[in-house]
């Protein structure tokens, strides 16, 4: 055996085999996937929703401080706009019926921001870098769009009927009465309207516990 063909046979012994790099790539994949944030297994119940997600109560408890806007009216505007999935984007247009063609607006994340919008909360809030499938910045971004409705719609911050409708359909759409035909939206916010309510209840009765399994106190 030459030279040459001692070292390629060193080398080959210390690479490691096909079926174990195999292996390390479907490791790498499911370990990666495993930091994705998937959305709570249920949904319907405020209380089990910030114990499975143990630190959603402190960021939504910043959020109410912050800008005034309760929590059950945050997470209930959220809970209709994506269902708490981070990465929701509304469903492709069809073209000739079968085609997919492209998404009816750039709403991306918890909190269905648009682009442009998320851009002037980022420039407004001052929140550098924020992200809108983290669920940090997105129930920040709805108590300061809340507080926004509050200052130029002049809805009150306990009305999650009208500040859902604003949310909808911006400022400017609301103030001019853009909803008052659209009977499937008000039906919409109509169930926000109602989840915040049964939110509040829940949270009632929960809110003390969460508070003392908290890292800070909210107030």
């Amino acid at each position: 055996m030459t030279k040459d063909q001692l070292n390629i046979s060193e080398a080959s012994s210390r690479t490691p085999g096909y079926p174990i790099f195999l292996v390390l790539v479907l490791l790498s994949s499911v370990l990666l996937s495993g930091c994705v944030t998937s959305p709570p297994s249920q949904t319907e119940n405020i209380c089990k929703i910030f114990k499975e997600k143990d630190d959603w109560y402190d960021d939504a408890s910043k959020a109410r401080k912050r800008w005034g806007s309760s929590i059950p009216v945050m997470m209930a505007i959220m809970h209709q706009e994506s269902r708490f999935r981070p990465k929701a984007k509304p469903p492709r247009t069809k073209i000739l019926g079968f085609i997919p063609g492209p998404r009816k607006s750039s709403a991306y994340g918890f909190a269905q921001a648009k682009k442009e919008t998320w851009a002037w909360y980022i420039k407004s809030s001052d929140n550098r870098g924020a992200d809108r499938d983290d669920f940090t910045d997105a129930i920040d971004f709805i108590g300061w769009y809340n507080s926004l409705s509050h200052r130029q719609s002049k809805i009150d911050l306990t009305d999650p009927y009208h500040l859902y409708l604003a949310y909808h359909e911006g400022h400017g759409g609301f103030n001019r009465r853009s909803f008052k035909n659209k009977s499937w939206l008000k039906q919409v916010a109509k169930k926000v309207s109602a989840r915040s309510v049964s939110y509040q209840k829940q949270l009632n009765g929960c809110e003390e516990s969460l508070q003392s399994n908290s890292w800070w106190w909210p107030f």
